[in-house]
Order: C-alpha cells, then structure tokens, then sequence
C-alpha cells in the first residue's frame, strides 16, 4: 500500500524527484521508483525533465490516475497571460491532458511579478482543469499568508521546502501544518550526506537500513512528505524501502536533536527566509 500525506491533495508521501535526470538515463531511475511502488513524481519547467517524466509514465504501463505527476512554474512564467501558456506547453511535453498538482517553483524574486498577478492564474489553470491541486514551492510565512488571502483557505495544497534531518525548517513547517498545508521535503537526504552523521549511521547499522532510508522514514514520521533523487536505479529502490521502516520514538527523537549545518540551496533571488 503506498502511503499518502493525510490531506485534500492526497499527495503520496514518498515520491521521486526528476532535478537532472536527463534522456535514457534519467528515465530509468524514474521508472525503477515506479516500479518500486512511488505514485509521486516530481519535475518543474526549470528542470527540463517533464518529457522523460511523461515517458517514464507510459512505460510504466500503470493507469494515469494511479500516479501523482507534479510540476512547477517557473518565475519567468509569472507575467500577465504567461503562466498558462507555459503550463499547457508543460503538459505537451508530459504528453498529459492535466497534472495532479502545479507548484510556484519560486516567489518572484524580489517582487517583481506581483504574487496576486502570477497567483491568480494559477487558480484559473486549476479552474480549465490543467491541474487538479495548486500550492507553492519556498515561500515563507509572510508569502504563505498573503497566498492564502489571495486564493483562499484550503487551496494552497503544499509548500515544497528544502527540509531534511541536517536542516529542519521547523518554524516554516510547524506553521504550515498548524495552517493545514503539506510539507514537501526537497534535498530530503541532503544530496547524499546523511552517511556523514553519527546518530542517523548508528540507527541505520541498528536496523539494518541505510542512511538515506532513516532520513527519509523520519520525514514521513513527522508527517512530511519527500521527493528524494538518484542517477541509479537500484538506489531509487532502495528509497523506496524507507516506507517500510517505522522508526521508534527514540529514534525519532535522537534525530530531532541533531544540530542543524545550514540550507544547502539559497541562490541570491531567495526570498527572506523564516
């Protein structure tokens, strides 16, 4: 049974995320994820994945509506009469008549595009049926608040955040879930590095799991959910396998104490961070 995070959009908890994973190469670790059990993949305009997305779908032979198909709109897409445009070419690309869920990849760097301007068509996308959920990707609390105002309670499905157990965005997703938004972790095993801490090692040794799989149990212990990447295949099964690790609550709270090292992806057009 695939897990999902508990809300309207009925994301699946575990998903795939396709950043970099170009041409047959890309494709196959795509569809080793869906063959592993993930429901949820994740490409966005800027990530030029979303053809290998889309054949990575039809290869896996599965019905449409049995997998979480994600994108985002990129900022240059944001002006008056562009967002759609830009989606429908998205969902060519896809070869799909909507996507499950459209995220803002970013706010418009330093308010450029005013938030209602690129907001509102998003709704309106969701209104022609060019996606069935919409939400946000790196918005903060300020953001989170004028997008609900904007486009009311209960419509902003999740806001996708870099969040792993090295770097745990606790204001930004203790307020999100408070407010009744999902938390999509991004850099969930942060690129790799989990092997690197002493505490989610020892657990991992303990339970005969790897690293990667600890960081992203934990995650789904907190709720969240976690679109983690690879080149390989056999790594993208392996992931997988993180649904089947239920960490103990001691577990779970020896990796919430561990110190946080920092955001590993804040690019100068970021917008003022929790």
């Amino acid at each position: 049974m695939v897990k999902t995070l508990p809300g309207p959009a009925g994301i699946p908890a575990l998903g795939f995320g396709t950043v970099r994973r170009k041409g047959e190469d890309g494709i196959a670790p795509i569809l080793a994820a869906i063959e592993s059990g993930c429901r949820h993949i994740d490409t966005a305009q800027a990530y030029g994945t979303e053809a290998e997305v889309g054949e990575a779908v039809r290869r896996s032979g599965l019905p449409r509506d049995e997998l979480f198909v994600v994108t985002k709109i990129d900022p240059a897409n944001f002006g008056e009469g562009k967002l759609i445009p830009s989606l429908e070419e998205s969902l060519r690309q896809l070869e799909m008549e909507a996507v499950d869920l459209t995220l803002i990849h970013w706010p418009s760097p330093n308010g450029e595009v005013p938030l209602e301007v690129y907001l509102r068509q998003l709704a309106e996308a969701k209104a022609r049926g060019l996606t069935r959920h919409i939400g946000v990707s790196n918005f903060p609390i300020a953001l989170l608040k004028e997008a609900t105002a904007i486009l009311g309670e209960g419509e902003i499905a999740c806001n996708q955040v870099e969040l792993n157990p090295l770097f745990k965005n606790r204001t930004l997703a203790d307020w999100c879930q408070d407010a009744g938004i999902g938390v999509v972790c991004y850099q969930p095993i942060a690129g790799g590095r989990m092997g690197e801490d002493a505490e989610i090692t020892a657990i991992a040794e303990a339970r005969g799991a790897t690293p990667a799989q600890v960081a992203l149990a934990w995650e789904l212990a907190k709720g969240y959910c976690a679109i983690p990447t690879t080149s390989k295949p056999e790594r993208a099964r392996e992931n997988m396998g993180a649904l089947e690790l239920s960490l103990t609550e001691d577990e779970i709270a020896t990796i919430d104490s561990i110190p946080d090292v920092g955001r590993r992806i804040d690019p100068e057009t970021a917008p003022e961070w929790d």
